[in-house]
This record gives structure tokens, C-alpha cells and sequence, in this order.
């Protein structure tokens, strides 16, 4: 790397750069793209320049990097000398980091050479680009000299710069694999890598692609009943006239564009009329924001990429003099060719929009027409106000038109009223079974591979597609590592959460398996149900999925694994170390039914029953938040003292069912009552929960609260009161009904006043 007449190191704040909201996490690890741009021979160069040129070159040539940097969403962290390093994906990641910083180092090579710096002087940089782990600080860069990342890919983006050839773009394996089908490349011989004693693999990028459609050649599985639905919409709203507006929504990777694609397949006519299709995917951060327009009518006017200018012309004229009269064809075929050509936000790319909205309006006139726009979350608002626009134009004149719209469901929606919206569900576990089972023998692969991949694809076809192809790249069965794509993917649905829900996301996946609000607050040293929102809008999001039995699950166990690698060390161990330090409980022992109690304490409630543990839990610690949770705690079983507790169900087993002869959830004891240290309360009633009945060993989908009355019965040695058994305690609760108007309380019961406590038992 060489330098401009000074070295020193400059930490720049960005003006433009997005503002970070409130975030619990003051740092995360994440996987970012550098980008390290260098000026060739800038040595020599300053030394035959004149101060005040150097100076207005630097203006020149740091304007246009970073200029081109901001477009393509890039953070510039360092001003090094001459050098400018650029992170990607740093605060938030669209799953599209890596493509985002090649596509801009390219942009940035064509720029300086379109632009002279002073006089007749162009420069010529190199450009590394690598992709690697990090530790990110979420706020600004501080005074003192300290990055906002660290890590050893920045200094691998700024060694693979110097590998790169005058004008080029380097990349590092990562880099390569996370633009596979975006970025056209070529791999260069193997070179030495700061830190590594072999030579690392080099790619130069040539320029970008466009990827060619998805393959759909296996077996639709697990969707009947989806496309059934969609397919009926679309024939009444054809049929009856009604334009209507389906949205597919669903995550990366949840089945969506395979779903669009049988619906192409499927629904060919409408009553003996042949229905068309106009079908266009957006890219992702596309050079022109009308490209999906643009590609909507190369559809309806079949020209196809690469056609020169007289055979565009040639094919918009034939598809035009149909539908138009030949003064409006004549006038409206060079603005629809100029849009082809550049499909910007000018007002002349905006004109040839307006003029294939009314193509499609022409073309539904004639026939049922359905227009289907895939990723549309990607896209611009002007591609959204262009399908809106088209829609209640269908809708004013009635014509046989529907829109079909693909995207993710954190997307901001742009649906009018009576658009209807189909959620993409996970696959049940049959039916990802059967998807991997196909993968695999496609694969060449042993299909006994299947209970191993099961538990991780999570219901998502493209996670088993994922996961199936890293083991035909030679991953190791035994292991698995989460692909790069799946990790890609699903950091931006992590990432796209505010800064609390993400918090709440993270904790949860240090902690593991099904966790409560209570263990998530007492991670976070949150006060107690302030995390109880966050989790309900995880839910709402499908992130979380609330168990039978209390607490929640992950909805995908690559999901739980991103969230928790997100955390520096230090954070997950303060996390696990505040789980483990819970509010303990005081434990009491009952001595064998023969033995001596002393005043006050409980003895054994009934024969046969020796040495067996009892918990007790005040009632009026269990007034607050903090003590209804540790009550609910409290009626899980002791480790040793009684019944294994059984696992909680995840997504691919149901619930345990409970033992037979019970109609009690797995793990809950039967409820006691006992008096406060120094003295005995009056009857009274306390409000609980009681579980529906169980039959057949299948639990019901909630369950019921049922308001009862227990009888405070004296836990007073020698008592001769009717009801109880060995030791005067009371042999079972008595359960009264109590008027439906008094409103039971959620979780554990505040308690009368007069309450004194609970004491679970392991009978």
C-alpha cells in the first residue's frame, strides 16, 4: 500500500451514515464484507504534483469512492493515507453484503476512469474485497483511533488489494461463494494471505450477471393446499371480473417462488379462455429501479437479452399495433425502447412505465391476464407504485386482472384493502422428511442422512436444499456446519428487528431449548416483564412459537444458532451466569412419618412416603412478578426427588404425554397450602389454574382456567381437623367453585391475604 504524503490515520464520521437505534448489545460478532481501495503508484505521483494538486486530486478521487461506497450502502470506517476501507453489512445485513461490495469496487473502477483527477492525470487503485467474522461496535467510531469492527478480515481485504492487478477487483473465497450466480469471475493463481503460512485462493471479478431462474424440476411437496387456495382465488377474480391482489408471504427459502412457479404451470385457462402470464423477479439492489417493469413487458413483447436495437424495435412494434393505432405505436415505441435500454427513475424511464401500464390494461382487455412480481421487498418504490397504479386501474374498469405479489413478511406492505395474504408456513416434518429423502437420492446420498438433517432444516425447503448441498461439497455428516447461505439469510431476519427484540432473540439462544420471559429478563437484567412484549412480537413475527407447556421455542434451530453467535464471549457467559444465579427457593425436607417434628413443621403426608422433598414458596413474595415466576418455577419437580421430568416438545416432536391414569401436564404437582411462620389464616380462596382433563394421551390446543377455591386447612402437627392424613396435613386440596365473575390472573395467583404459601409436592 502506498501513501500520500502523510500516513497518519484519519476514523471518519460518515454524515449520511444510518442512525443506530437504541440498542441493548452494545457489540456484536457478525459477518461482514471489507471492501480496501488503494491508488497505484500514488508515491511517485505526489512527488512530481504540486501540494495544492495533490490536495485537489485527494478531493477529487475520496469524493467518488465514497460517493459510490454510499450508493451501494457502503460504511467508510478508515481514511488510510490514500487507501479507503469500507464495511459492508456492519450494522444491518440484507443476506446481499458481499455482492453490494463488489458490485461497488467495480463501479468505483469504472468511475475513476471515466473521470480525470487534475489536468490529464487518472488514477488507477486496486481493490480487495473479503468477507469474514468481526467484532462490530454498534455505535459511532469513538475519538482515540478506535474501528468500529475488528477483526483478521480487514487486514486480509487490504493484502488481497495488493495482489490485485491496476483496475481490478480482488476477491477471497468467502467473497466468491457468497456472489456465486451474481458476480461473473475468474479464479487467479493461489497467493499468500496475511497470517497464513499456505497460499490462499484468488478470484478477480469480472462483472455482474444475472441469474437465471430457480430450478423447480423435483416434486412439489407439501403445498396442495396452498396453491389449491391461491389457484381458486385467481379463477372467481377472473371470472367474476373482480380484479384481485394475492400477496406470498414467507421467508427466504420457505417455498415461495416454487409456489409461483406451479401456479404458472397450473393455471393456464380460466373457462376455456388461456389466461397469461407476465412474471418478473427483482434483483437484488438492481442498477435501475424500473428493471422489473422493464422486464414485465419483455415478457409481453417476447424481446429477449442481447437483441440489438432494430430487433427491440421489430418486436415492439408487433406487440403494439394490436393493441394501439399506429399514431400511438409510432409515438410510444422509442420511449419503451429507451426504458429497455436504461430503466432509471428519469422522467423518460417513468414515461415508458406509464405507457406499459397501459399495455397490460390493453392486454387484459383482450384476454385474463395475471401479473407476478417476485422479491418485491427488493424493489423500488417506483416498482410498487407501478403495480398499485395498474391495479386500480383494473379494479375502475373491471377488467380480468389479478396481481401476485412475493415477499418477505417484515416487508412494508404496499397492498390495497382487499388484497388477501398468504402466509408460507414451515413444512410439517412428514413432508420434510419426503423433501430430504428426494434431495438426497437426487445427491447421490445415503437417505439414512435424513434423521441427522431433520431437526435443522426447520420446515424450510431451502434450508434441506442448503444443508443437502454443503455435504455434496464434501461437509461432514457427523458435523454439519451451518451453510453460508442458510447463516447469510437468516442473519437478515435477525437483522431486521429493532434493537429490544433482537436483545430478547439473542438471550434466548444463549440460553436454549424452550425459555420463559423470566429466565430471558434475568439474562438481560431487564426488571421483570419488560421482555414479555418483545417476545409476543417475535411470535407475531414467526420467529418464536410459544410452547403448550410453558415458554418458547425457536421456530428454526438455525435461527437460535445465529442468534446466539451474535453475542461476544464475554456477553454469553454474563448471560448464562445470571440464568444460572435465579432467586433460589427454600427446600424442606420431610423426615420420615415415624420421626419427631418440630413446632411449625410439616411432617409426612402420607404412608409410604419417606425422606421426600417439599418446596415452599410464600405467597407473599409471589404478590410481585418476580415471585409468580419463581412460584411457577417452584412447581416443576426437584431433580432426583420423583418422576423424570419430560422434554419439551420442539418443532419436530409433539408433547410427552403425561403418565397413564393423570390427566396433569407433564412436570406440575399437585398444589398444598400452608400457614405463614407464626400463625394459621381463616378459610379462604385463591384463584388457580387448573389443566383441562387429558384424554387419549393428546392435549388440548389451551388450556382452561378453571376458578376454584382452596381450602386453607391448618399444616399445624397434631391436628385432628377432618381431611387430613398422617401428621394433621392435609391429605388433598379441597377445591370449591367460586362465582365466574371473579377473573382469574395470569400464571399463579396473587393469593388472599390471609394466604400464607404453596408447597409443591412429587406425589
Amino acid at each position: 500500500m502506498t501513501t500520500i504524503a502523510t500516513t497518519s490515520i484519519i476514523i471518519a464520521g460518515d454524515a449520511r451514515r444510518p442512525v443506530t437505534p437504541h440498542w441493548p448489545v452494545p457489540e456484536e460478532r457478525r459477518t461482514v464484507t471489507v471492501l480496501f481501495a488503494d491508488i497505484v503508484g500514488s508515491t511517485a505521483l505526489v512527488s512530481r504534483l504540486d501540494p495544492e494538486d495533490v490536495r485537489a486530486m485527494q478531493r477529487v478521487y475520496f469524493d467518488t469512492v465514497t460517493g459510490v461506497l454510499h450508493r451501494w450502502q457502503g460504511v467508510v470506517e478508515k481514511y488510510v493515507g490514500d487507501a479507503v476501507m469500507a464495511l459492508f453489512g456492519a450494522r444491518r445485513s440484507d443476506g446481499f453484503d458481499a455482492y453490494r461490495a463488489v458490485r461497488a469496487g467495480l463501479e468505483i473502477q469504472a468511475a475513476l476512469d471515466r473521470r480525470p483527477m487534475v489536468g490529464d492525470i487518472r488514477l488507477r487503485v486496486r481493490v480487495g474485497v473479503a468477507t469474514g467474522e468481526v467484532v462490530v461496535d454498534l455505535g459511532d467510531a469513538v475519538s482515540g483511533g478506535h474501528g468500529v469492527a475488528s477483526g483478521a478480515v480487514i487486514t486480509t481485504a487490504a493484502r488481497l488489494q495488493e495482489y490485485a492487478p491496476p483496475g481490478a477487483v480482488a476477491l477471497c473465497a468467502a467473497t466468491a461463494r457468497a456472489t456465486a450466480g451474481l458476480i461473473n469471475k475468474r479464479q487467479l493463481p493461489p497467493v499468500p494471505a496475511a497470517g497464513r503460512m499456505s497460499p490462499g485462493p484468488l478470484w478477480h471479478a469480472i462483472g455482474p450477471v444475472r441469474p437465471g431462474p430457480d430450478r423447480h424440476d423435483g416434486p412439489l411437496i407439501g403445498r396442495r393446499r396452498e396453491l389449491a387456495t391461491i389457484r381458486d382465488q385467481l379463477t372467481l377474480a377472473i371470472r367474476v371480473r373482480n380484479p384481485c391482489w394475492v400477496s406470498l408471504v414467507g421467508p427466504t427459502g420457505s417455498g415461495r417462488s416454487r409456489l409461483l412457479h406451479e401456479l404458472t404451470r397450473g393455471l393456464t385457462t380460466v373457462f376455456g379462455a388461456p389466461v397469461r402470464w407476465s412474471v418478473a423477479a427483482c434483483q437484488p439492489y438492481p442498477d435501475q429501479v424500473l428493471e422489473p417493469v422493464a422486464e414485465l413487458l419483455r415478457g409481453v413483447a417476447g424481446v429477449r437479452r442481447g437483441d440489438g436495437p432494430a430487433a427491440v424495435h421489430d418486436r415492439l412494434v408487433a406487440a403494439l399495433t394490436a393493441l394501439f393505432p399506429p399514431a400511438r405505436v409510432a409515438a410510444a415505441v422509442p420511449t419503451l425502447q429507451r426504458m429497455l435500454t436504461n430503466p432509471d427513475d428519469s422522467a423518460g424511464a417513468m414515461a415508458g412505465a406509464a405507457i406499459c401500464r397501459d399495455v397490460l390494461l390493453r392486454l387484459a382487455t383482450q384476454a385474463p391476464l395475471v401479473v407476478a412480481v417476485d422479491d418485491v421487498d427488493r424493489a423500488a418504490p417506483a416498482v410498487s407504485g407501478f403495480l398499485r397504479a395498474l391495479f386500480d386501474a383494473a379494479t375502475a374498469r373491471r377488467l380480468p386482472l389479478a396481481v401476485v405479489t412475493l415477499h418477505q413478511p417484515q416487508w412494508a406492505d404496499i397492498r390495497p384493502g382487499p388484497a388477501r395474504r398468504m402466509a408460507v408456513r414451515p413444512l410439517a416434518t412428514v413432508q420434510s422428511g419426503r423433501l430430504l429423502r428426494h434431495l438426497l437420492t437426487r445427491s447421490g446420498q445415503p437417505v439414512t442422512l435424513v434423521d441427522r438433517l431433520l431437526p435443522l432444516v426447520g420446515g424450510r425447503p431451502g434450508h434441506a436444499t442448503a444443508y443437502v448441498a454443503s455435504i455434496v461439497a464434501g461437509a461432514d455428516p457427523a458435523v454439519l456446519p451451518l451453510p453460508e447461505a442458510v447463516r447469510r439469510t437468516v442473519g437478515a431476519e435477525v437483522d431486521h428487528l429493532d434493537g429490544e427484540r433482537r436483545a430478547v432473540l439473542m438471550a434466548a439462544g444463549v440460553l436454549g431449548g424452550v425459555v420463559s420471559g423470566a429466565a430471558v429478563d434475568r439474562a438481560l437484567g431487564w426488571s421483570p416483564g419488560r421482555s414479555v412484549s418483545a417476545l409476543r412480537r417475535l411470535v407475531a413475527a414467526g420467529l418464536l412459537i410459544p410452547q403448550r407447556t410453558g415458554g418458547y421455542a425457536f421456530a428454526s434451530p438455525a435461527l437460535r444458532q445465529v442468534a446466539a453467535e451474535r453475542l461476544p464471549r464475554a456477553l454469553r457467559a454474563v448471560f448464562t451466569r445470571r440464568a444460572a444465579d435465579a432467586p433460589r427457593r427454600d427446600i424442606a425436607r420431610r423426615p420420615h412419618r415415624a420421626a419427631a417434628n418440630p413446632a411449625g413443621a410439616a411432617r409426612t403426608a402420607g404412608s409410604g412416603s419417606t425422606g421426600r422433598s417439599v418446596e415452599v414458596v410464600r405467597l407473599d413474595a409471589a404478590r410481585s412478578r418476580v415471585g409468580r415466576d419463581t412460584a411457577l418455577v417452584a412447581l416443576a419437580p426437584a431433580p432426583g426427588s420423583g418422576p423424570p421430568r419430560l422434554p419439551a416438545p420442539t418443532m419436530a416432536t409433539p408433547p410427552a404425554a403425561p403418565p397413564r391414569g393423570t390427566n396433569r401436564a407433564p412436570g406440575v404437582n399437585r398444589l398444598r397450602t400452608v400457614a405463614p411462620a407464626g400463625g394459621m389464616p381463616p378459610t379462604s380462596s385463591v384463584p388457580v389454574a387448573v389443566a383441562q382433563a387429558n384424554t387419549g394421551g393428546h392435549w388440548p390446543s389451551a388450556v382452561d382456567r378453571i376458578p376454584v377455591a382452596i381450602r386453607v386447612v391448618p399444616a399445624v402437627a397434631g391436628s385432628t381437623r377432618p381431611g387430613t392424613g398422617v401428621g394433621g396435613l392435609p391429605d388433598r386440596v379441597r377445591a370449591l367453585p367460586v362465582p365466574p365473575l371473579i377473573r382469574q390472573p395470569d400464571g399463579l395467583g396473587y393469593g388472599h391475604p390471609g394466604s400464607g404459601g404453596y408447597v409443591t409436592t412429587n406425589d
